[in-house]
């Protein structure tokens, strides 16, 4: 009920704030349901839901010894769980607790932030004994991994990936090319890094694009690289995260002029005539819940993935345990429509049942390979589903590791709306 009060006046909002009238902005929630539980129906579901970017860290590390880092997780809503050291709200006992038993998810692949091997956050040889532990206590393959890569370091990097493919089975690939501003049709860096990737069979490629913060340059965060190299490359599967989008660019229309957005990867794709069938996938990680409380900018952004790229083409991500659980991501996006107005003004197509479950995992399932009728059936009698299960006998289990409950009081409110620049999300 919380939930659906939430959405319903984020609708209400989005109505008065010069957007489409609240009866047609974008959740399909109703007053009814903030007052009944049992009315929330568009808020749950069965879909199988498969995560494509998710993030932990390993909290006694030698990364903490540079601090910068640290210093960016202190800006997340899971830093506020409650631990004495903040940087434990990011381990890994957090991370299964709230992707695997607070949240819907039913399959994740563990990524990595952009710095040296060495010096990460989660190296890769750490999140693969994240992924052991996980498919252990599931008895099947609920947790995949990346294995990351800086080919702007040289030779040894590409050596790596052997490596990374041998002793730590990565399912794919991920870069990063605003840390070091490099592209990936940059024939010194970019072209033999994808070349190495399919010498090595494994062919999936997930590239960072747009969310230039900490420090990343947003000069090289564009995607018109991606429309490049996906031509000449057929059988390798490019994996657009973020899609592009920026938080300092408002999303409208789609504007084949914009140098930075969601707006660069439509355009990488129009000119490179890829089309809905073609080897770009756009993934949604942080961009998602950064315009979920934004109705317009989230029918836009979906509306023109939808349309340029299609149904078959877009990925679920949440930047999970970055913000916490992500079931406050899925349950918004289940109730989300594409308003009529912005349908039939733009040629958005609807964002229908049968898209919301290939968008949050059936398209993931068939690029990784992973089988889901198989894993729904292991996920069915497994540890992790034995634990929603006794939160449901036992209320004081449900409480998610965030602690913050936002404000309570008008006072509380208004400091809070000043905190955050006027916007309520």
């Amino acid at each position: 009920m919380g939930t659906a009060t939430a959405l319903f006046v984020i609708n209400q909002v989005y109505g008065c704030d010069g957007g489409p009238s609240a009866t047609d902005a974008g959740f399909d929630v109703d007053a009814g349901m903030m007052v009944d539980a049992g009315a929330g129906e568009p808020l749950t579901g069965d879909e199988f839901i498969f995560d494509v970017q998710t993030h932990h860290v390993n909290p006694d590390g030698v990364w903490r010894e540079g601090g910068g880092f640290e210093a960016a997780l202190r800006t997340f809503p899971q830093s506020t769980c409650g631990e004495m050291d903040f940087v434990d709200c990011f381990d890994a006992d957090h991370y299964v607790r709230e992707l695997f038993v607070n949240s819907d998810t039913s399959v994740a692949v563990l990524s990595q932030v952009p710095a040296v091997p060495g010096n990460n956050p989660l190296e890769t040889e750490e999140a693969a004994v994240t992924r052991e532990i996980i498919n252990r206590m599931a008895d099947s393959e609920r947790l995949l991994i990346h294995g990351i890569v800086v080919p702007d370091r040289g030779q040894e990097q590409l050596d790596g990936m052997q490596r990374l493919k041998e002793e730590q089975s990565v399912a794919a690939w991920k870069v990063y090319t605003q840390f070091g501003g490099w592209r990936l049709d940059d024939e010194r860096i970019g072209i033999p890094f994808i070349e190495k990737a399919r010498e090595l069979d494994v062919k999936l490629v997930c590239a960072h694009k747009g969310l230039s913060t900490f420090g990343l340059d947003p000069a090289v965060s564009s995607a018109d690289d991606i429309g490049v190299v996906a031509p000449m490359y057929p059988d390798v599967s490019f994996l657009v995260y973020h899609s592009g989008f920026e938080t300092t660019i408002p999303e409208g229309p789609y504007d084949p002029s914009a140098t930075q957005g969601v707006d660069t990867l439509v355009r990488a794709v129009l000119d490179n005539d890829i089309g809905k069938q073609g080897n770009v996938y756009a993934e949604l990680g942080s961009t998602w819940r950064f315009v979920m409380t934004r109705p317009e900018a989230a029918a836009h952004v979906l509306g023109k993935l939808l349309l340029h790229l299609g149904e078959d083409r877009i990925l679920w991500g949440t930047d999970s345990i970055w913000y916490g659980t992500p079931q406050d991501q899925i349950s918004a996006f289940r109730a989300f429509e594409i308003p009529q107005s912005m349908q039939d003004q733009y040629g958005y197509p609807a964002l229908t049942a049968q898209a919301k479950r290939k968008i949050l995992g059936l398209n993931a399932a068939a690029l990784y390979g992973v089988d889901v009728d198989e894993t729904r059936r292991a996920i069915s009698n497994d540890d992790f589903n034995r634990a929603k299960h006794a939160m449901r006998g036992d209320p004081s289990l449900r409480r998610p590791s965030r602690r913050d409950a936002g404000p309570r009081s008008r006072r509380e409110f208004l400091r809070y709306l000043k905190v955050h620049e006027g916007s309520p999300g």
